[in-house]
């Protein structure tokens, strides 16, 4: 469905642009156009039934009215008074969203705005971290670029509180597609956290999400960064995160996914100088006949430096998972230490995953490991939790549950931690 966006982008510059931006969107266009969606013979594609996105017609959401406070409260954890930037079928929502006046000259606003002010800091990143050459996608979503999370901390600043960019799909108009771009830059020396959050109302109908996050972090920089997706198990999610880090820096991210008929996260980071240190958590729950994708890339292009990837999966019903982990250690990137592992639960006869971590290593004084386990609960745990009195789908509940929650604990923000913990419990409480 090429032709379709094209004529969608032919609309979109017939609005106003700014002429800086006008190039950008240009070149991605040409790329998708002369490459076009990944197809079902991609390797990095083959597990996921994606011609089902890339053959759909989708058009643009319009524009969402009607939605109060009230419900989006049960998505912001409880903590009104952070920063909170709200999108709603992709446009932000000023009358929804609160965001006090920050330290220091920190900015945490939509990118549409940032755009028509010609944001300096925004010009020097937007585009310049996440290659349209990567994936069809990211081109598409670079040419479509108009709206998301702006968010900028200046040189030794810290954010008192963390930053939420909610997104919420309303459901009201069935096939729509929205491109949310959200640009993050933590200065030298800087502190924040940022969750970043996909969510739906309504449960039932199709819409498709096309996401790309871009984050730049300092030298010396501390950046954690919380992705949870959650929206329609009728929907279409693909997204991408694209993280550089500078000398010193230090990146910690945690990534939820458990809504999407079919759900794709791309999360590649890159090392681009000495002492950085990278930690990267996962979790995904599958049930029905839903199938998550999640592909990560850690590249190490200096010496001593330190990665830790930890990603779970529990997988039921017909449902299908797919991991794909790589580490790259160029030859220059001496002592290297970077760990990897991808655990799965395997809840029923018809669930199926796909794991392949990898690493690419062209160093020879490195520490690096790699490993991947598949398979269903402890014969031995069940029999212990019954023989104290508790039935078996109880005890299969708890033991599935902890296992989920064992990554689940690394994520730092305690409010986000706690809600987390609960809707892992209430979605797990279904499966068993």
């Amino acid at each position: 469905m090429t032709g379709t966006y094209l004529r969608q982008f032919d609309a979109l510059e017939a609005d106003a642009t700014p002429e800086w931006l006008r190039p950008v969107r240009r070149s991605a266009m040409d790329r998708f156009a002369q490459t076009g969606f990944p197809g079902a013979r991609d390797e990095e594609w083959r597990f996921i039934p994606v011609t089902t996105i890339t053959q759909a017609e989708f058009a643009p959401a319009p524009p969402a009215s009607g939605l109060t406070r009230e419900s989006i409260a049960p998505f912001i954890f409880g903590h009104a008074e952070w920063p909170l930037l709200v999108f709603v079928d992709g446009r932000f929502a000023d009358d929804l969203s609160s965001v006090p006046e920050l330290p220091g000259g920190a900015r945490a606003v939509s990118l549409a705005q940032a755009i028509a002010e010609g944001d300096p800091t925004l010009v020097q990143h937007l585009g310049h971290h996440a290659p349209v050459d990567g994936s069809g996608f990211t081109a598409l979503n670079t040419a479509f670029v108009r709206d998301g999370g702006f968010v900028h901390v200046p040189d030794g600043e810290e954010l008192p509180a963390p930053v939420h960019l909610l997104f919420v799909s309303t459901g009201d108009t069935e096939a729509t597609v929205v491109h949310p771009r959200n640009l993050i830059v933590i200065g030298r020396a800087a502190r924040a956290s940022i969750v970043e959050s996909y969510v739906a109302l309504e449960p039932g109908r199709r819409s498709f999400t096309n996401a790309v996050t871009e984050v730049s972090s300092g030298e010396g920089a501390w950046t954690e960064h919380t992705r949870i997706q959650r929206e329609s198990e009728s929907a279409y999610h693909v997204g991408l995160t694209h993280v550089d880090q500078a000398r010193g820096s230090h990146y910690r991210s945690f990534t939820l996914a458990m809504g999407g008929a079919i759900a794709r996260h791309n999360l590649h980071v890159r090392l681009n100088a000495p002492n950085i240190e990278t930690l990267m958590y996962g979790l995904y729950l599958t049930r029905g006949d839903q199938v998550v994708d999640n592909h990560t890339a850690i590249h190490h292009d200096h010496p001593d430096c330190n990665s830790w990837e930890v990603y779970k999966g529990v997988i039921g019903g017909n449902s299908r998972a797919v991991f794909n982990g790589k580490v790259f250690v160029r030859p220059e990137a001496q002592k290297t230490d970077a760990k990897q592992t991808n655990r799965n639960l395997l809840l029923g006869d018809g669930a199926r995953i796909h794991t392949k971590p990898q690493l690419e290593i062209f160093a020879d004084d490195v520490k690096c490991t790699h490993g991947a386990t598949v398979g269903r609960l402890d014969d031995v745990a069940l029999f212990y939790l019954r023989s104290r009195g508790i039935d078996e789908a109880r005890a299969r509940t708890l033991l599935t549950y902890a296992f989920a929650a064992e990554v689940v604990e690394e994520v730092a923000l305690e409010p986000v931690r706690l809600e987390l913990e609960r809707l892992v419990r209430e979605r797990l409480g279904a499966e068993g």
